[in-house]
C-alpha cells in the first residue's frame, strides 16, 4: 500500500556514472517499497553498472554531450531532439506522475518531453555546484531537489523552488550511523582507509605511504592501512608500505566497503558527492583531496559543510605533498578524544533521511494519475517503442 493510497508510475533519469546512478538507484527502491512502478532512462553506461535497477525497465536514450565546438553542439542537439521524441513514445505507454532527472546528459532530453508533455519534473543535485543538465533546467522544473545548505551556480529566480533533502546512500552505510565510533586507545590500532573512486587515484597511491611514514613513530607502528589503488599503481604501493613497516591491505576494488567504513578511525578520500554523504551518514572523520579537474570545481565546494563543522580537513592536490599529510594526520589523529568528537561533527551534517524526504518530494509534486494511468498489466501489454529499450 503506497503512502498516497494509490500507486503512481515514476521515471527515473541519470547518466551512467555512480554519482548519478546510484541515488537514482535508492530513490527507486523506496518508492517501490512504497508501491509505486518505476522505470529509468539512462545511457550504455548506466544500463551496465551492475547491481542496479535489476528488477526495474531500463531505456535508453541518445544523449550528446554539450561539447567539441560547432560540429560536436551539431551533433549533440541532433540526439537530444532524438532522445526527447523517444521519452515522449515512452511517457504515451508509460504514462508518469513525474519525471526525476539526477544529472548528466541523458537526463536532458527526459525532462525536455515530460516539459513538453505536461508531466510533472525535478531534479536532484548530489554536488554543492549545480551541474550543467540541472542549470540548463532550473527554470522549467517544478522542484530543486539539493544535498547541501549552499548551492553554487543555482540561478537566484529560482531558490524558491529548492529543497534540501541530502544525497541518499547505501542503507548498509546507512546502518553504520547507530553504531559506535570504533574503540580508540592511546596504544590501540589506528585504522585508515583510503580510496579514490572506483579505480583510486594515483595520487593517493603516490603520497599517502610516505606521509604516514612521517609519522612519529608511537603514531606510525600503530596504523593498519586498507588503500584501494589503480592496478598500475598497486605493486609499486606495496613495496612502499613494505619499506616503511606499514601493514597494509591494498586491492583495485573493494566490494564490501560498508565493512571497511564500519571499523575505520579516519578515511582519506576524494570529495565525490557520494563519498560525503557516506562519510558524514556513517560518521567518520576524514581528509579530503579533491579532484582539481571535476566540472566547475565541484569537490572543491563539496568539502565546505563537512570541514567547516570540524568533521573533515581539505588538502588542494596541488598541496598534497607527503609533509603536509602527515602534519594533517597527527593534528586529526594524534588524541583519540579529538578524532572521536571528529567522528560526531561530521555525523552532525549527514542527512540519513535524504531517500525518504526525497521520495516525500517526489511524491508530493506528481501528478494523481487516478483519471488515465494504466494498470500494470496494461503497462507489460503495451510495448516500448522499438529502440527505446535495453
Amino acid at each position: 500500500m503506497t503512502r498516497l493510497g494509490i500507486s503512481r508510475h515514476y521515471v527515473l533519469a541519470a547518466g551512467g556514472t555512480g554519482g548519478h546512478m546510484i541515488p537514482a538507484h535508492a530513490l527507486a527502491e523506496e518508492l517501490r517499497l512504497r508501491g509505486h512502478h518505476v522505470a529509468l532512462i539512462t545511457d550504455e553506461r548506466g544500463a551496465r553498472i551492475p547491481g542496479l535497477f535489476e528488477n526495474v525497465p531500463v531505456h535508453v536514450l541518445p544523449a550528446g554531450r554539450l561539447s567539441g565546438g560547432p560540429i560536436g553542439w551539431m551533433k549533440a542537439l541532433k540526439n537530444i531532439v532524438a532522445g526527447r521524441a523517444m521519452a515522449s513514445r515512452m511517457y504515451e505507454t508509460f504514462r508518469p506522475s513525474a519525471v526525476i532527472g539526477f544529472g548528466g546528459y541523458p537526463a536532458l532530453p527526459a525532462l525536455l518531453a515530460a516539459r513538453k508533455d505536461d508531466i510533472p519534473t525535478l531534479v536532484h543535485e548530489q554536488n554543492a555546484v549545480l551541474g550543467r543538465v540541472n542549470r540548463l533546467m532550473a527554470s522549467r522544473v517544478d522542484a530543486i531537489a539539493t544535498s547541501y545548505p549552499q548551492i553554487d551556480r543555482l540561478p537566484a529566480k529560482q531558490k524558491g523552488k529548492v529543497h534540501l533533502v541530502g544525497n541518499p546512500v547505501r542503507d548498509e552505510v546507512l546502518a553504520l550511523r547507530e553504531q559506535p565510533y570504533p574503540a580508540l586507545s592511546e596504544d590501540g590500532i589506528f585504522r585508515v582507509l583510503v580510496i579514490g573512486g572506483s579505480q583510486g587515484a594515483t595520487i593517493l597511491s603516490d603520497v599517502v605511504p610516505d606521509g604516514l611514514a612521517m609519522l612519529p613513530e608511537h603514531f606510525r607502528r600503530r596504523l593498519q592501512v586498507t588503500q584501494q589503488c589503480r592496478p598500475e599503481d598497486i605493486e609499486q604501493v606495496r613495496a612502499k608500505y613494505a619499506a616503511h613497516g606499514i601493514p597494509a591491505d591494498l586491492a583495485t576494488y573493494f566490494a564490501d566497503v560498508p565493512q571497511r567504513l564500519a571499523w575505520s578511525h579516519l578515511v582519506i578520500a576524494r570529495a565525490g558527492a557520494s563519498s560525503i554523504a557516506e562519510l558524514t551518514a556513517a560518521g567518520r572523520p576524514a581528509i579530503l583531496i579533491p579532484l582539481p579537474t571535476a566540472t566547475d570545481n565541484h569537490q572543491v565546494a563539496n568539502t565546505r559543510e563537512m570541514v567547516k563543522a570540524g568533521g573533515a580537513r581539505m588538502i588542494l592536490q596541488s598541496k598534497f605533498t607527503a609533509v603536509e599529510l602527515a602534519k594533517q594526520m597527527q593534528k586529526l589523529g594524534i588524541e583519540p578524544e579529538a578524532l572521536s568528537n571528529a567522528a560526531e561533527r561530521a555525523k552532525s551534517v549527514g542527512k540519513p533521511n535524504a531517500t525518504r524526504d526525497l521520495a516525500d518530494l517526489v511524491e508530493r509534486i506528481g501528478r494523481d494519475p487516478a483519471s488515465d494511468a494504466l494498470s500494470a498489466d496494461e503497462m507489460v501489454l503495451r510495448p516500448i517503442p522499438q529502440g527505446a529499450y535495453a
